[in-house]
């Protein structure tokens, strides 16, 4: 089963300009978490993954990891989100918009497996 976090604002230090260091700015973020939940069988959310608090963790993750590059933060996300023993494997997507002149956003992608 795949459960998907879209679309998540986080604002926080990312790059490495001496601008981007001083001021936070808006990420954006999409998760898809391979999971299993027996949640399906029990429709408790105690079996399967709470994504309300999972973006809470990702949030505080990010805000206090002051990263430079966006894949550090991919990395990070994947971590946050591999410490719960229901997730197998996760693909973060990070972006940021409007970060270069005529360039709508910049994206990394990153796949990690249990």
């Amino acid at each position: 089963m795949t459960l998907e976090l879209n679309g998540l604002v986080v604002d926080c230090i990312l790059g490495d300009l001496p601008h981007e260091r001083e001021k936070p700015q808006s990420i954006y973020v999409d998760a898809a978490l391979e999971i299993g939940s027996p949640a399906t069988l029990t429709d408790k959310l105690s079996d399967t993954v709470d994504y309300a608090a999972l973006a809470e963790e990702i949030t505080r993750a990010l805000v206090d990891a002051k990263c430079r590059m966006l894949e550090r933060a991919a990395k990070i996300i994947a971590d946050v989100c591999l410490a719960h023993p229901m997730v197998n494997a996760v693909n973060i997507g990070v972006s940021k918009h409007n970060s270069v002149p005529n360039l709508t956003s910049a994206r990394v992608r990153y796949e990690e497996k249990r």
